[in-house]
């Protein structure tokens, strides 16, 4: 019988401590609704400590130190969710994101290989895997990812805009022009676009065309408050004006 009784006592404890952690799991999602990100990682820190396994608590605490931009404590919070629940597509894939603003492309990719294994579907990841093959200068691969971000997500600006970028890194520049057409039809207001175009057309001889995607890049970027991108813009107008 005082086993039995012990066994409730253990019980009951253990379900007001879930409880408590769901309590400090809501606020902390609260807060950071509020874009008071040290708020709701305080609450998260409270929701773990009550409930070790919590994986949702480790993976929204992940997204508030994204939002501090602390990127090295995002990785651990992810591969704590990961650990927990290793067939989280959404933390493989906040990992991959996380990985790729670090600068460590590989490690990035085989995030993303792994969360298009547990959602196929995912166009995000295709996008986010296409941007680290470019940057690994692995174009081919990289345009195989877009044409698949694409497929699924056709109205994709982003897709088409770095497809093209990726064409120009293989020196297929009709090619890219096309994409950049493409992104600036689905989004007309996108001075990148007209920017890297403009080059694209100076690179294949066309002045007149590289100089009005030029300016209208530049307008554009200066309407967007955009000041450094606006800075890159005019100075490489300037360049093209004045061989």
């Amino acid at each position: 019988m005082q086993r039995y009784l012990i066994t409730i006592t253990l019980l009951a404890t253990l379900a007001l401590s879930a409880c408590r952690a769901a309590s400090y799991f809501s606020q902390g999602n609260e807060h950071h609704e509020r874009g008071q990100y040290e708020e709701a990682i305080a609450d998260y820190n409270e929701a773990i400590r009550l409930r070790p396994d919590y994986a949702e608590a480790y993976f929204n605490r992940g997204l508030a130190h994204e939002g501090l931009g602390q990127y090295e404590k995002v990785i651990v919070d992810y591969n704590e969710a990961i650990r927990l629940r290793p067939d989280d597509a959404d933390a493989y894939y906040n990992r991959g994101v996380t990985y790729g603003l670090l600068g460590r492309y590989e490690k990035a990719v085989t995030d993303f290989d792994e969360a298009i294994r547990l959602r196929p579907d995912n166009a995000d990841a295709y996008y986010h895997r296409g941007f680290a093959h470019a940057d690994l200068g692995r174009y081919e691969k990289a345009i195989a990812d877009y044409d698949e971000a694409i497929r699924l997500q056709s109205d994709d600006a982003d897709a088409y805009l770095n497809r093209g970028r990726a064409h120009n890194g293989l020196g297929e520049y009709e090619k890219a022009i096309a994409d950049y057409d493409e992104a600036i039809r689905l989004r007309p207001d996108l001075p990148e676009a007209y920017f890297i175009r403009g080059v694209t057309h100076h690179i294949l001889g066309r002045h007149e065309k590289a100089i009005s995607d030029l300016e209208t890049a530049l307008e554009l970027a200066q309407t967007a408050g955009n000041d450094d991108l606006a800075a890159t813009i005019e100075e490489t107008l300037e360049a093209v004006r004045n061989p």
